[in-house]
């Protein structure tokens, strides 16, 4: 499982670009942080009130009153700014977000993300995640391709309290990656050393094949 997030992580570095300003959801996409290339001119930002976040802490060197949305120790970068939660979520809600990378729960066939709750669980809050899927110019979810009791989480329909309806444009499985248009589901590659068979084995949406495939292997 740990080599497998490791490449989701990877792969999600690889959706952004020099120059953007990126919102990271709390969980496995905080990661991502850390293997942004460095020369990458990327600011990242955090509802809670600060853009230009850096990567984890050293053991030592935290400081607690710098936490991300998550409530977790983090850096910041050179020239990063503070500001209340209402001016964070107008740059969200004000289309100032070129991409944010959110774990998900459960994503459907039409782009569907379920990411925010499950009923009878405790719960902290929604979250930004429904102010970024709606306000973020691009919506990237990585998440593990079936859950711990070896159920699907990419549906034809999403069973959990929805965070957003046909948000999604990419998804990144330890399997897979996916791509929306128009409400339809393609599969866009496949992670390595995963065959065509164990990703339509393992998922539970009806989906196409990018025409980049041949015999189930991608051409490049």
């Amino acid at each position: 499982m740990r080599d497998a997030r490791k490449r989701m992580i990877k792969r999600a570095v690889m959706e952004i670009k020099d120059g953007m300003n990126v919102n990271l959801g709390i969980g496995m996409p905080t990661l991502v942080a850390n293997e942004i290339p460095s020369d990458y001119n990327v600011l990242l930002q955090s509802e809670n009130g600060l853009l230009g976040i850096g990567p984890y802490p050293l053991e030592g060197t935290e400081d607690p009153d710098l936490i991300n949305a998550g409530k977790e120790t983090i850096t910041e970068v050179k020239g990063a700014s503070y500001f209340d939660s209402a001016e964070s979520f107008a740059m969200i809600r004000g289309g100032h977000i070129d991409l944010a990378i959110l774990g998900g729960m459960e994503v459907s066939e039409q782009g569907d993300l379920a990411n925010w709750m499950i009923p009878g669980k405790m719960i902290k809050g929604m979250g930004g995640a429904m102010d970024l899927v709606n306000g973020a110019k691009r919506i990237v979810v990585i998440m593990e391709h079936v859950n711990k009791y070896g159920e699907s989480k990419v549906k034809k329909e999403c069973t959990l309290p929805l965070t957003g309806k046909q948000v999604v444009h990419r998804l990144i499985t330890d399997l897979a990656v996916f791509d929306f248009h128009d409400g339809r589901m393609t599969l866009a590659e496949l992670q390595d050393g995963v065959s065509m068979e164990e990703v339509y084995e393992k998922t539970g949406a009806e989906f196409t094949v990018s025409q980049s495939f041949k015999n189930g292997v991608r051409q490049e």
